[in-house]
């Protein structure tokens, strides 16, 4: 039996791409550069906010200059709209509530930078109660590192076998594996399940209600 659930956010909790892409491109277009189609940022992020904006200049224009200039804008941009599109997957505030009830403790642990991380949680899950929300902090090396997890760990006191993490990509699966805890990749994300396979998780799960089942 798990004791506690760690989530990623982004594809995983909250579908937050469309948001992520329309601020991103309104901060490409105020530097004079060229948008991306909304599903081409599903590939996009994951690695934290610089190398989101790496990724999405052109190649030849990925300098620390013009990154901090797209971050600038971007940032004046999402903080006003970063709830527009964004919505939680199908299932997963039930899921939330049920773990809950159960007395399992929660916790996420995201790329995404720590304000916004914070924000989201509070807006779309104002009803649960999670130990520790961490996106990317200062000083804090982002995923896969592993220091996000055991950071948790260290507030929540339990054993690793007790833990599972859940997320969408690679990186995700990466992270649990750093941490020696097992992992559930969600196809409903980002994504490509392929891409989860990489990386061998405990489990691959389809629907929100599936991570229940896999907990018992």
């Amino acid at each position: 039996m798990k004791s506690l659930l760690i989530f990623d956010l982004d594809g995983t909790l909250l579908n937050t791409v469309a948001d992520l892409a329309a601020s991103t491109n309104y901060a490409l277009t105020q530097c004079g550069f060229s948008i991306h189609k909304t599903d081409d940022y599903r590939f996009f992020v994951g690695n934290g906010i610089n190398k989101l904006f790496e990724r999405a200049l052109p190649e030849k224009s990925r300098t620390s200059e013009n990154i901090l200039q797209v971050r600038n804008h971007f940032l004046q941009h999402y903080e006003f709209h970063d709830t527009d599109l964004t919505t939680p997957y199908p299932g997963v505030i039930k899921l939330l509530k049920e773990l809950q009830a159960s007395k399992i403790k929660l916790a996420v642990a995201s790329n995404k930078y720590q304000q916004a991380t914070e924000k989201l949680i509070r807006h779309f899950f104002p009803q649960i109660t999670f130990i520790a929300v961490f996106g990317q902090r200062e000083g804090i090396p982002t995923k896969p590192d592993s220091r996000i997890i055991h950071d948790i760990l260290s507030i929540a006191k339990v054993k690793k076998e007790e833990v599972l993490y859940i997320g969408d990509s690679g990186v995700d699966m990466q992270t649990a594996q750093n941490a020696g805890i097992d992992a559930a990749g969600v196809t409903w994300g980002f994504r490509p399940r392929t891409e989860l396979e990489e990386f061998s998780p405990k489990y691959i799960v389809s629907e929100a209600k599936d991570i229940s089942e896999i907990i018992q």
